[in-house]
Parts: C-alpha cells; structure tokens; sequence
C-alpha cells in the first residue's frame, strides 16, 4: 500500500465514512440540531453559570420536579427541550409565574458543560433557606457528616436520610459541599424534603444536640462494640467522617459513643454513603424497638 492509499483509506472506508456521517446527520434532524457542515472546529467551552452567589442551577428530571413541587423554593426560570417538557408535566402544572424558555439540548450544555446529565431540563433557583438546628426538636434521628467533600457522596447520603425519614442531615460550611447543581442531581430529588444544615463549629453542634436529648453515635472501624450493641435513648444522632480519614480528633472526643459496623467479610471499609445507609437502618429499627420512632 502506498503512503497516499495510507492516508487517505480505500474506496471502501471512504463509503463506510459516508454513511456514518449521514447516520449521524440523520440523529441529529430527529433530535431537533441543525445539519453540521464543513470541518468541525474547536470544542464550545460551557457558557458562564448566570447566577449569583444565592442562585443555583438544579437539572435533571427528577430533580427540577421535585424544586418545583416544593412550596419553599423560589423559581426563577427555567430552560427545557421539547420532549424534556412533555415528561416534566406529566402529572405536574407548572407555576404560572415560572418563564419557560423551550430550548435545544445544546443550549443547556454550553451553560452546564457536557459532563451533566441534565436530561433536557435546567431550573434556575433561589438557594433553600438557611436551616438551624434548633428546629429539629421534634425529630428523633439525625445524620451528621464530619467533613464529607465529595458532592456525589453527599447526594447519595441525603437520599437514604429521606428514604429513612432522618430530620436533617447536618454538616459543615468548610470541607463540604454547598447547594449546587451537581448536589441535587446526585441526591435525585431529596435535598428538596429534608433540611441540610451547614454549621460553623460541629464540637459545638454536637453538644447542643446532646442538651437536646440526643444521643452521638460516631461510626468508626475501630469503634469498641457494634453499632446496634451501643445505641440508647429514643434520639439518635449518628455521625460519619470522610472516607480515609475518618472522624477528626475533636469530633471522637466529642461525640457520646464511638461504634462500628460489623462486617464478616473480607472487606472491613465501606463507602461513606453506603455505610450511611446500613447506619440509618440499624438505627430505625433501634428506634423502632425502643419506642423512640
């Protein structure tokens, strides 16, 4: 084969070139984007974020539903395809307030980046209020993460806080995530149906849970006894510390008992969302047995 045959293919790949431009023409008419012509230039960078510092951008399907079902969020606008619309309504009537901006996917993309799955919608929003931890006097199970960062994580916990019916999941404003886009994506709807409340000093949180009536579980896989051998009382705070380092210092000596999961498998670590889980269940049914439910 010669160098030019090298480079510029068979006829046959040349025919096979054509077709999946055309395949590739033909989505892009069915989704509703214009025919791309000529060579393709450089990557679009994503648009600035047209927020300000009390605005958020929540997308997703089930995450823009549930903002929007949710008396104490302020709606501002919101950009939606077509079919994205169509899905988004079933069932739910928009606020007659709200601006609509029927737009195509591409246009959510370049203010969002491609990486989010924004499934056609994008609502622009005030941030929730500000929670204290003085309203949670009615509630009996608390989540509280020491210096958990990774959003993902953080949405994953709220999920199964809700799906466990904890009163809030409690944090701090440095080392964690604030209300965002990707936040609400990753907790599919819940940061919507429990508080999320940042605090300054979490020793000193801890404490005024404690005058409270609560009792602090801090999970650690060098706790003394199993999780479900070291809960008592009828309120529980259960508290969990970013993956690899733990619980910091001050928060072990703060918190009213250290315990662990037992695990009899191989494994003796698991994933902080997933070890809130088993967490919450174990203590649902503590409190379940123990009248505090």
């Amino acid at each position: 084969m010669s160098k030019k045959d090298d480079q510029n293919g068979s006829p046959r790949d040349a025919h096979y070139a054509k077709l999946r431009r055309a395949h590739r023409d033909a989505r892009r008419f069915r989704e509703g984007q214009p025919e791309k012509t000529g060579r393709r230039g450089p990557k679009k960078a994503p648009g600035p974020l047209p927020v300000s510092d009390d605005e958020v951008l929540l997308y997703g399907l089930h995450t823009v539903r549930a903002a929007i079902e949710n008396p104490e969020r302020k709606r501002l606008s919101l950009k939606v395809t077509q079919n994205a619309l169509a899905r988004l309504t079933d069932g739910l009537e928009l606020p007659k307030h709200l601006a609509v901006d029927i737009v195509r996917p591409r246009e959510i993309d370049d203010i969002l980046g491609e990486d989010a799955i924004h499934q056609g919608v994008m609502l622009k929003t005030r941030a929730l209020p500000v929670r204290k931890l003085d309203a949670l006097h009615d509630s009996p199970l608390l989540l509280v993460l020491d210096q958990v960062t990774d959003p993902h994580n953080v949405g994953a916990i709220l999920r199964s806080a809700v799906a466990f019916s904890a009163g809030a999941v409690i944090t701090t404003m440095r080392h964690s995530p604030a209300e965002s886009g990707v936040l609400a994506k990753s907790a599919s709807g819940a940061l919507e149906h429990i508080p999320y409340i940042q605090i300054t000093n979490l020793a000193k949180a801890l404490e005024e849970l404690h005058a409270m009536g609560f009792t602090s579980v801090g999970l650690d896989s060098e706790g003394p006894a199993p999780l479900e051998e070291t809960m008592n009382g009828n309120r529980i705070a259960l508290v969990l510390g970013a993956e690899g380092k733990g619980l910091r210092q001050k928060t072990r000596e703060t918190v009213t008992a250290l315990a662990r999961l037992d695990m009899p498998g191989p494994i003796k670590s698991l994933n902080v969302s997933n070890a809130s889980a088993i967490s919450l269940y174990a203590a649902r049914q503590f409190l379940a047995k123990s009248g505090g439910a």
